[in-house]
């Protein structure tokens, strides 16, 4: 199946744009730049709006995530939109008990530790999708040649939340799990490989110009386990893309000494945290890759000249790349003055 003929990338809105050329592997005149984790978060807007609304019913009612997902282009200027949603939307709408606890995130009512619990998982609906459908199809009306960033979880760490039941600094349950019972591991994967391939195939055909797949949790991976254990699951993930020419970002935080395993598993553009510089990350994965990234979050509370010549830094490094686009090392921290991110975006299109 082809894009539908309205896509913004057949109907002409955003084929041409600063960032889709980017992601293709072209240098536009100006580098595009846009945030990770810019809806939400810092935004003293998206705070108001979200008063009384628990954040993943915010994210399933679509005039709210729509109007979350604009709110940082039209302040801040970026190069594209990030849908709003969060990594464990997929797995909530196929059944799962699962709910954002503030303070500490993402908390799974019965955690998976068995193959029995992974029996128990059923299938995505394809009809849970609506919500997240129709949010995508009202904030690409409103964006016009401004692209939107489809988003979602990679399999490995959609299955560490599962397993640990909430967040973990280390994931011992999860990588015990998947020495102790590879069977079970493979078919955990497979199931959150579906169902977050089916979320971001369910964003790009209601109209997401490109897609980035997050693996938040794949720096505690050696690379030997990543490439056995979980890059064939992230590829099945991404094969529900199959035939929707749409570039795809690959983004895993620690995950320098997986760079070139992760971008192997098919995608266009590997964005790069803040641990290693650009042309370093360029080196590793051999050449010719478009990059994105990599600010380091903690520079934005930074004074301004220290930040502004990060910044100059990171562009300059970003030369060595076919292309790039600006981006953080991570996401937004909810402290950051959102005047900061605005100063950069400046920063970045005057060059």
């Amino acid at each position: 199946m082809n894009l539908p003929a309205q896509h913004p990338l057949n109907d002409g809105r955003t084929a041409e744009s600063r960032l889709v050329r980017a992601y293709r592997g072209e240098r536009p005149e100006v580098t595009p730049v846009w945030f990770m984790r810019q809806a939400g978060r810092s935004l003293p807007e998206y705070r108001e709006l979200r008063v009384g609304t628990a954040m993943l019913d915010a994210c399933l009612t679509p005039e709210l995530a729509s109007e979350i997902t604009l709110q940082p282009v039209r302040r801040h200027g970026v190069d594209a939109g990030i849908f709003f949603s969060d990594i464990v939307i997929p797995v909530k709408l196929a059944g799962v008990g699962v709910e954002i606890v503030p303070g500490r995130g993402p908390v799974v009512e019965h955690p998976i530790r068995t193959a029995a619990d992974v029996l128990a998982l059923r299938p995505l609906d394809p009809a849970a999708l609506e919500p997240i459908t129709r949010a995508v199809e009202l904030t690409v009306a409103q964006l016009g040649s401004t692209p939107l960033i489809g988003f979602a979880g990679a399999p490995y760490t959609l299955a560490s939340y599962l397993v640990e039941g909430g967040p973990s600094k280390d994931q011992l349950r999860t990588r015990t799990l998947m020495y102790s019972d590879p069977h079970t591991w493979a078919a955990l994967l497979n199931w959150c490989a579906d169902v977050t391939g089916q979320f971001l195939r369910a964003q790009v055909l209601a109209g997401a110009s490109a897609v980035q797949l997050f693996d938040s949790w794949v720096g505690s991976l050696s690379e030997q386990q990543y490439v056995r254990r979980v890059a064939p699951h992230s590829k099945r993930a991404l094969s529900h893309l199959r035939g929707l020419d749409v570039p795809r970002v690959h983004f895993g935080v620690g995950s320098g000494e997986l760079l070139h395993a992760m971008h192997a598993i098919g995608v266009d553009v590997m964005g790069v945290d803040w641990r290693i510089p650009l042309d370093e990350a360029e080196r590793r994965l051999g050449g010719g890759v478009p990059l994105q990234g990599n600010l380091d979050p903690a520079l934005l509370g930074a004074p301004l000249p220290v930040l502004e010549a990060h910044v100059l830094d990171v562009l300059d490094r970003g030369m060595l790349a076919p292309s790039h686009v600006v981006n953080l090392g991570h996401g937004v921290p909810p402290e950051t003055d959102p005047d900061v991110l605005t100063r950069i975006v400046e920063l970045v299109h005057s060059r």
